[in-house]
């Protein structure tokens, strides 16, 4: 089988596969984009397990024997995102594969004259040395072509912040970023409190692995960000900070991972969130059959989608127990990633508990387990 059908592989702006078919395989998912580095243009693999993320760059003329060693049967599910067309292969287990092919709308990749249609708080041109290190711009700070994408989501992020802090009357602001990876986000929220708003910021970045959080340090010295550090810790089970926390961030963080973050804003009287949850596996594999929503349970794909829009939903209503305003807001494009969904909450009135029973009869009814009601109630 050929995924590549394209003589010119830098046609492809993302590949996606998921739904493991290979059980001995150690990634539960793997996302391909393209990437900048050192001038030349390559593949980068994000390999998720557990809770960490691995990453390999692969070379253009690698791509078509890498995918058929680490993809291709091993995965049910591969999509192929192109400009105006999106491919779908369904891989099955006695080798057999379907091809299913969507026309879309032309995707917007060109960067020229973006700015005329879209007033960006992060514009191309702006001089900021993380974008072109962590390769969404090049050294003349123009946009890498495959990196829009990430630019468009960095800006809405930005916009999110301005949103939330555009009357903010603070000179400082402490903020703790939890599973911070790479990075992109928080180089941005960074510059965006220290030279858009002019506050004096100090953020903290947790990460599970040493050498992310090596580099993002390093690179932190480099741009002279003083008050911006990086740390290896474990958010369900290391020391994290004692000090005055004014936001937490929390993006893409696995799993229950982003219930603990949740319980230190909470526990801390963290006044801002920001939360966009990923891999929601709690719930998918513990709730049963009990009642009306058996429906949503049947199907493999509606119960992982029923789950994890369930897990989110409890998370607000929690949110809302511990004397936040809550809000849910579409991140990204749902073509971008399914991880779509933003908890953005904002702590302005007192405790209540009025979610609580509703939540209770919920889990006791299909018989799951939530980990944030755990740590918040105790039960």
């Amino acid at each position: 089988m050929n995924i590549i059908e394209t003589k010119n592989p830098s046609q492809i702006l993302k590949i996606t596969a998921s739904n493991l078919i290979d059980k001995h395989c150690q990634f539960f998912r793997i996302t391909l984009r393209q990437v900048q580095i050192g001038g030349k243009v390559c593949f980068q693999a994000e390999k998720f397990k557990d809770k960490q993320v691995f990453h390999e760059n692969i070379d253009m003329e690698s791509l078509q024997t890498w995918l058929q060693t680490n993809v291709e049967f091993v995965y049910k599910q591969v999509c192929v995102v192109l400009e105006s067309t999106d491919v779908t292969y369904l891989f099955s287990a006695n080798g057999k594969c379907k091809r299913l092919q969507k026309v879309t709308e032309t995707k917007n990749t060109q960067v020229s004259g973006v700015n005329r249609t879209k007033n960006y708080l992060i514009n191309e041109g702006d001089n900021i040395p993380a974008l072109v290190d962590l390769g969404v711009f090049t050294k003349d700070l123009k946009i890498v072509r495959p990196m829009f994408d990430k630019f468009k989501q960095i800006n809405r992020f930005v916009e999110i912040l301005n949103h939330q802090f555009k009357d903010y009357t603070g000179n400082k602001i402490t903020i703790l970023d939890f599973g911070c990876g790479k990075s992109y986000l928080t180089f941005i929220v960074y510059y965006y409190f220290s030279v858009i708003k002019s506050v004096d910021v100090k953020i903290i970045g947790y990460d599970l692995k040493a050498d992310v959080v090596k580099n993002c340090n390093a690179l932190a010295q480099k741009y002279g960000y003083k008050n911006l550090h990086f740390v290896v810790a474990d958010v369900s089970k290391d020391k994290l900070a004692d000090e005055h926390i004014d936001c937490v961030i929390s993006l893409h963080a696995c799993d229950t991972a982003t219930d603990y973050a949740l319980h230190y804003a909470i526990s801390h009287y963290v006044k801002y969130i920001f939360s966009v949850p990923c891999c929601q596996h709690e719930i998918n594999l513990s709730i049963q059959s009990g009642g009306e929503l058996d429906c949503l349970l049947k199907y493999g794909l509606i119960k992982e989608r029923t789950s994890a829009l369930l897990t989110d939903a409890i998370r607000g209503m929690i949110l809302e127990d511990c004397g936040y305003s809550v809000d849910m807001l579409e991140f990204v494009d749902f073509a971008h990633s399914p991880k779509n969904i933003m908890i953005r909450a904002y702590r302005n009135k007192a405790k209540s508990g009025k979610n609580r029973q509703n939540i209770q009869d919920l889990m006791q009814k299909y018989h799951f387990n939530q980990t944030l009601y755990k740590l918040v109630y105790g039960d």
